[in-house]
C-alpha cells in the first residue's frame, strides 16, 4: 500500500463531504497510554492526525456510509473516547456518547487543489482536543466515491486504520447490513494492562540508559546536520523502493543469511550511515505492542518505542541488534525513562518504523481499492522514516525538515540507501542458478536485451517459421510487455554476462478454480551451447517459485504437438496433457 502525504494524496475534483457526528460531554475517566500523553500533552494542533483513503467499489447512499461508520465507531471504543486538558496541563481521557449527525458539504474554493480542501479539514476536526477528534470524508466524483477515514494519532495506528477500513467494508457489504457490530476489545484496556504490568528489570533499565548516554542524553537523533534546530517546513519524500520481483529477490537473500527482511535492511541502513556519517545506526524504532492475538481486530495506538542500534553491517549482527530493539520495546516505558522525565526528545530526533502488511492478519484489497495512508502535513525538526512492505514490494516515506541541510544530508542519505538496497536484490541469491557446476543469473530483461532474446526465439526448429521479422516489431513488443505488471520477461546471463536463455511468465488471476491464479509460461528457450545441462529445468523451477509468490496455484504452458522433447521435458517436471489447447490466427 503506497505511503503518501496530504499535500502529495492524488484526489479527483468532485464535491467534498464530511459526516459530522454528534458527541456527548465527557464522562468516565479512563486510564491514559504513555505515548498517549505525551502525544495530547504537546497541545491542540494541526496536523496531528493519520489517515487511510480508499476508493469504492461501486456508488452507495451517503446514508449508507454514515450507517456504516456509525457501527464501526459502535464496534471500537477509542473512538468513543476525547480528551480534555486537566488543571496540571496533563491530558485527562474520558468516555464519550458518539449519535448520528449530518453530512456537511466542504466548499472548496476557486484554485483551490481538493487535497489542500481536504487537509483544511482533517486539521480542524481531528486535532487531538475534539470531541470527537475523527471524521469521515467522502470525495464524491462521477467517477465514484473516494473514502477518507481520518483520526488524530492518539487514537490509531497504521494496522487499526487497516482494521477501520474492513469494517466499514464489511458494514457497508449489503450481506451484513443491519447486522448488530460486536465490540471489539478496548484500547482503554490494553492501556490499564500496560500500566498493570511489572516494572522493567535493572539490565533493560540499564541497556536504556546506555543507548541514552550514547545519544547525548537524549533519545537517537539524525547523525548528519539538518539546519538550526527548530521546527521547519516538512519536506516529505515518498519512493518505491522494490517492485514485488525485486522484493522477492531481496526476501530470498535474507533467507539465505538467515535473517528477516527487515534485519537485511538495517544492514543497509547501518552500511549507509556509517558511510556518510561514520557513525552507528541509532534510531527510535517503534514496536506494536498487540502481544496478544485478541488484541488483532482493535482499534487505538498500540504501539510503544524503543531503540535500534546498529554498529556492524553484517545480517546476524542486524538481527540481533532488531531482537534487542523488539525485547526493550516489550516493557512499560514510563517507569523505565523516568529518570529523564519522560521520553527526553530533542530537534532532530530519527526514528525509523516497518510495517510489512503482509504478515498483519488484517487484510483489505489494497490495489482494487486504490488505498493510501496518508499523513498529516506539519512543521518538524526530525528526521521520520516509514518503511510498508506489501504485496507491490516495498515503499518508503521520510519526513524532513525542509532546509538546505536537510535536504542535502537526509536526501543523500535515502539516495544511497535505495540505490544499497536495489543493488543487494539485484545480486540476491534468487537470480543465481547454479548448473553443472556453473553459476548463471536469472533477471528480468532490459532493451539491451531484446536483439539477443529474439536470437534466441529464433534459434529454434520453427524460429525461422515464426521470427526473423524486422527488429523494431520487437522493440515495440518489449515495451508492451515491460510496461504490463503481470509479465515478466526473464533472461540468463552465463559468467561472462552474455544472454543464454529466455523465458515471458504471466501471472493471470482469474474465477475458476475456486479463483485461483495461474502461472503462465511462454517462449522458454535455451541457447545450443547451453542446452542438455539442465538450465531449461532450474529456469523451471524459478518459475514455479515466481508464481507461488505472486499467489499463483496452478502453472500452465503451451507447445506445439510436434515438439516430442519439449512435451517430454516438461512431462518429467510433473506437467500433464490434460487439456487440448487450440489455437488460430487474428
Amino acid at each position: 500500500m503506497r505511503l503518501t502525504n496530504v499535500t502529495h494524496l492524488r484526489l479527483p475534483f468532485g464535491r467534498l463531504w464530511g459526516y459530522a457526528v454528534t458527541a456527548s460531554a465527557p464522562g468516565r475517566r479512563l486510564p491514559v497510554s504513555f505515548d498517549q500523553r505525551l502525544h495530547v500533552g504537546a497541545g491542540d494542533r494541526r496536523g496531528s492526525w493519520m489517515a487511510l483513503s480508499f476508493r469504492l467499489p461501486a456508488p452507495i447512499p451517503r446514508e449508507s456510509i454514515a450507517e456504516a461508520w456509525l457501527a464501526v465507531i459502535g464496534r471500537h471504543g477509542t473512538l468513543r473516547t476525547a480528551f480534555t486538558p486537566g488543571a496540571d496541563g496533563e491530558p485527562l481521557l474520558h468516555e464519550i456518547e458518539v449519535g448520528p449527525g449530518e453530512w456537511v458539504e466542504h466548499e472548496i474554493a476557486p484554485g483551490q487543489a481538493v487535497n489542500d480542501a481536504l487537509r483544511d479539514v482533517l486539521d480542524d476536526a481531528c486535532s487531538p482536543y475534539r470531541h470527537p477528534s475523527h471524521r469521515l470524508c467522502v470525495l464524491e466524483t462521477a467517477a465514484g466515491f473516494t473514502i477518507v477515514i481520518a483520526a488524530d494519532h492518539a487514537h490509531v495506528d497504521m494496522w487499526s486504520m487497516l482494521v477501520l477500513a474492513r469494517d466499514l467494508l464489511a458494514a457497508l457489504d449489503t450481506r451484513h447490513a443491519g447486522a448488530r457490530p460486536i465490540p471489539a476489545p478496548a484500547f482503554v484496556e490494553h492501556t490499564q494492562a500496560l500500566l498493570d504490568r511489572d516494572a522493567a528489570p535493572d539490565n533493560v533499565r540499564r541497556r536504556w540508559e546506555d543507548i541514552i548516554d550514547g545519544s547525548g542524553g537524549v533519545m537517537p537523533q539524525f547523525p548528519l546536520s539538518l539546519g538550526t534546530p527548530e521546527p521547519h517546513r516538512e519536506r516529505v519524500e515518498v519512493r518505491d523502493v522494490f517492485d514485488v520481483d525485486d522484493a522477492a529477490a531481496f526476501a530470498a537473500q535474507a533467507r539465505d543469511d538467515g535473517v528477516s527482511t527487515l534485519a537485511r535492511a538495517v544492514v543497509a541502513m547501518t552500511a549507509v550511515t556509517s558511510e556518510l556519517a561514520d557513525a552507528p545506526l541509532r534510531a527510535v524504532f517503534p514496536v506494536h505492542s498487540r502481544f496478544d492475538d485478541n488484541w488483532h481486530d482493535s482499534v487505538g495506538w498500540f504501539i510503544t518505542n524503543s531503540v535500534l542500534e546498529s554498529d556492524v553491517d553484517e545480517p546476524k549482527a542486524a538481527a540481533a541488534a532488531v531482537k534487542e530493539a523488539v525485547q526493550l520495546g516489550t516493557w512499560p516505558l514510563a517507569d523505565v525513562l523516568a529518570p529523564w522525565g519522560g521520553m527526553p526528545v530533542a530537534p532532530g530526533m530519527f526514528a525509523i518504523s516497518w510495517l510489512d502488511l503482509r504478515r498483519l492478519p488484517v487484510r483489505i484489497d489494497s490495489v482494487g481499492l486504490d488505498a493510501q495512508y496518508v499523513s498529516a502535513a506539519t512543521d518538524t525538526d526530525g528526521v521520520m522514516l516509514w518503511f510498508i512492505l506489501d504485496e507491490s514490494g516495498l515503499h518508503l516515506r521520510c519526513r524532513y525538515p525542509d532546509t538546505v541541510e536537510a535536504r542535502a544530508n537526509v536526501g543523500g542519505w535515502l539516495d544511497l540507501l535505495v540505490a544499497r538496497l536495489q543493488a543487494d536484490a539485484r545480486s540476491s541469491v534468487r537470480g543465481r542458478l547454479h548448473v553443472a557446476g556453473r553459476t548463471f543469473r536469472l533477471e528480468r530483461a532490459n532493451r539491451d536485451d531484446i536483439e539477443a532474446i529474439a536470437a534466441l526465439l529464433f534459434d529454434d526448429d520453427f524460429g525461422p517459421d515464426r521470427e526473423g521479422v524486422e527488429l523494431e516489431r520487437y522493440e515495440a513488443a518489449f515495451g508492451a510487455v515491460a510496461r504490463d505488471g503481470s509479465n515478466y520477461l526473464g533472461v540468463v546471463r552465463d559468467s561472462d554476462d552474455r544472454p543464454v536463455a529466455t523465458m515471458q511468465l504471466t501471472v493471470i488471476p482469474g474465477l475458476s478454480r475456486g479463483g485461483s491464479t495461474r502461472l503462465q509460461i511462454e517462449g522458454l528457450r535455451v541457447a545450443a551451447g547451453a542446452r542438455s545441462q539442465g538450465l531449461g529445468a532450474a529456469m523451471l523451477e524459478w518459475a514455479h517459485e515466481f508464481g507461488r509468490v505472486r499467489g499463483a496455484r496452478l502453472s500452465q504452458v503451451t507447445t506445439d504437438d510436434a515438439r516430442d522433447r519439449t512435451r517430454a521435458f516438461y512431462t518429467r517436471h510433473g506437467y500433464e496433457t490434460a487439456h487440448v489447447g487450440m489455437k488460430r490466427a487474428l
